[in-house]
């Protein structure tokens, strides 16, 4: 089947997109059009930069019943002149022009020295964007007004006397954001009052009023405290020091940055708490951040670590980074740049390379000098940022099971059962490599494992659950088991438990108590869930064998005792049976690795004739047993175990 042609593609087939037709086209690329927000923002900045720019004392936002929005400044007004070269007025080409503005004349003398950025593309977005847009400046005991609609002028410039009691200067717009472009025409009401408070704290003395036509409701934010107010008003958690505050700006002697351009800042360190953190660029709010918030960080960073170092307070083995100064960081950043480049069209991030020298410039040798006046605070900031360079460490050391193919790899020495029934499968964790033979020999295939364990197990009474993996003993145990190591307020996935019986077999003498204990330590300390729900179990093998001679009719026959009481107990029986005292023979085993493959299976593996003790926390709670666990298991506790051994000495049976 033949191909349709293309068709000709020559000079008439180039598009050229004039005026505000690329915005119309393409939203996306000039502001955020999941609600009009961001619009209206654009509008709001340059209210904002008159307030900045020391020409007005009040903002005032309404939202009306009708979905629209006005803007009222008391600046200098928009002028309305004709344009000298342009030949329209200034208040129109400042609504319809992309690249048009007060805000490039940056020399000395220029009407906005810090303004919110120099995309030039501002409230011209706003008005391509919207179905209706009525701007009036007072200015000159005139006032102006001029109503577009998409962008086009449909009610031209008319200017009229200023009347009786109207203001003396200043700006009103009111937006109707057009619906075809926007994904919804609710206005996030929080972020507007968020907004508009920041701008407030930004610009200390300059009243911002919000209006909300439909709820009548009115708030006006008014600091005089500035940065250091709302910080203290917005943080969650409570401040270990005292707030850090402070500002610097470059004078006209300064041999890097312009007259003015420098920062003001607020920070406070918290323990707990969501930290707070706002950075503005001539009170543009950068959410994502940017070259501003990099040289607060620096500032930090460097001050604190020569302060340390001074000091000598970073423990051996401990390396400090930026981010451990960081970590617990709330701050509030205002900074003021001469010609601000923004990344993207909204501005949420500040890209001016100069901007991180500039602010770590001040904030360094401001912070250096505090922390040498406070040095208590000092220590104590200090030791916040040490702690958390050791946690990161910590983290950093953590050991994650191994895996292949994306699936934990069961241990090689682990004898796997063939049924997957997890009421009839169980584990063994033997003591030793030969009694793990024993064991292998002597089970029952189809539902019971054995996994051999090298010598004493780890005591993890005081290790970090993301340490663990890095004893291959605990790693095989964790695998095998199929769940993974967690804390008794966890809710652990243990769907993956491979086991019904989880069963620690040792020897019967003092050592196979010791790695009773430390297997009982792991799974109490990490795996608290397997007990709660009954799933550890403890296999008692005998200590000795009695071998007893034929009498009567019964022949010669083989009896087992868990311990002297049960030997005692039987060589009674045997008495009153009227066997001599030497007849019998009495064998003590060593360990499970003497006894062979049969002998396993009739004392400790098989479920009719064994003795398997389920562990359970008995009379004592978690807390009570977590305390005794720590005196008998922690490392810096010889003393209460000293302690605990001369009360209790007189009742222990020592075995020797």
């Amino acid at each position: 089947m033949a191909t349709k042609p293309n068709p000709e593609y020559s000079e008439s087939s180039i598009r050229v997109l004039k005026g505000l037709e690329p915005v119309k086209q393409r939203p996306g690329m000039y502001t955020r059009t999941d609600t009009p927000a961001h619009v209206i923002q654009e509008v709001l900045d340059n209210a904002a930069d008159e307030a900045l720019a020391g020409h007005g004392k009040k903002i005032k936002v309404t939202v009306h019943i009708d979905g629209s929005v006005s803007i009222e400044d008391d600046g200098r007004g928009i002028p309305f002149g004709l344009h000298p070269t342009e030949k329209a007025p200034v208040i129109e080409l400042v609504f319809t022009q992309l690249h048009a503005g007060g805000k490039f004349d940056k020399g000395k003398g220029g009407a906005y020295s810090f303004s919110g950025g120099l995309h030039g593309v501002g409230v011209s977005v706003t008005n391509a964007l919207s179905s209706r847009l009525e701007a009036t400046t007072y200015r000159e005991a005139q006032v102006a007004r001029l109503v577009f609609s998409g962008g086009d002028v449909i009610e031209p410039l008319t200017v009229r006397p200023a009347g009786e009691g109207e203001r003396r200067s200043g700006t009103c717009v009111r937006v109707w954001p057009d619906p075809k472009y926007f994904e919804s025409m609710l206005l996030p009401m929080a972020h507007l009052e968020h907004l508009l408070r920041s701008k407030a704290v930004l610009m200390p003395g300059v009243a911002v009023t919000l209006v909300q036509e439909k709820t009548k409701e009115v708030k006006t934010w008014l600091f005089k405290g500035g940065l250091r107010d709302y910080l203290t008003q917005t943080l969650t958690g409570e401040p270990v020091i005292p707030l850090f505050e402070g500002e610097g700006f470059a004078d006209a002697q300064h041999e890097s940055f312009a007259d003015g351009e420098g920062a003001a800042w607020c920070v406070a360190f918290t323990e707990d708490g969501q930290p707070v953190r706002e950075s503005y660029v001539n009170l543009i709010p950068t959410s994502a951040g940017g070259t501003h918030e990099s040289g607060l960080r620096d500032g930090l960073f460097a001050a604190v670590k020569s302060f340390v170092d001074l000091h000598s307070l970073l423990p051996k083995g401990v390396k400090l980074l930026p981010d451990d100064v960081f970590a617990r960081a709330s701050y509030v950043l205002s900074t003021k740049v001469l010609d601000p480049q923004f990344q993207g069209q909204i501005k949420e991030r500040l890209n001016s390379r100069d901007a991180l020298r500039l602010v770590s410039g001040f904030v360094r040798p401001a912070l250096e000098l505090w922390l040498n006046q406070n040095v208590e605070y000092g220590k104590k900031l200090a030791e916040i940022a040490i702690k958390a360079a050791q946690s990161r460490q910590k983290a950093g050391q953590k050991v994650e099971k191994r895996k292949g193919s994306g699936v934990a790899v069961l241990p090689g020495k682990l004898t796997d059962c063939e049924s997957r029934d997890l009421a009839q499968n169980e584990v063994f964790l033997v003591e030793g490599d030969s009694a793990g033979g024993s064991a292998k020999m002597g089970r029952d295939k189809e539902s019971q494992a054995v996994l051999p364990l090298r010598g004493k197990v780890l005591n993890t009474w005081e290790v970090e659950r993301d340490r663990l993996f890095a004893n291959t003993e605990i790693h095989d145990i964790a695998v095998a088991i199929g769940v993974d190591p967690h804390g008794p307020s966890d809710a652990p996935d243990l769907s993956g438990l491979r086991y019904g019986k989880i069963c620690i077999l040792s020897d019967a003498d003092v050592d196979g108590s010791h790695i009773q204990v430390l297997l009982l330590t792991l799974f109490f300390r990490h795996f608290p869930k397997l007990i709660d729900t009954g799933h550890i179990y403890v296999a008692r093998p005998p200590l000795f064998r009695v071998d007893a001679p034929a009498r009567g009719k019964k022949p010669a026959s083989k009896a087992y005792a868990l311990d002297e009481g049960e030997l005692t107990a039987i060589l009674d029986k045997l008495r009153k049976e009227g066997v001599r005292e030497t007849a019998w023979a009495i064998s003590r085993f060593k360990g499970l690795g003497e006894m062979n493959a049969e002998q396993l299976w009739d004392t400790t593996l098989n479920p009719d004739t064994r003795r398997l003790l389920q562990v359970s926390l008995g009379n004592l709670n978690t807390l009570q047993t977590a305390e005794l666990m720590t005196k008998l298991m922690g490392k810096g506790e010889a003393g209460a175990r000293r302690d605990l051994m001369e009360l209790h000495g007189d009742s222990v049976e020592v075995d020797i």
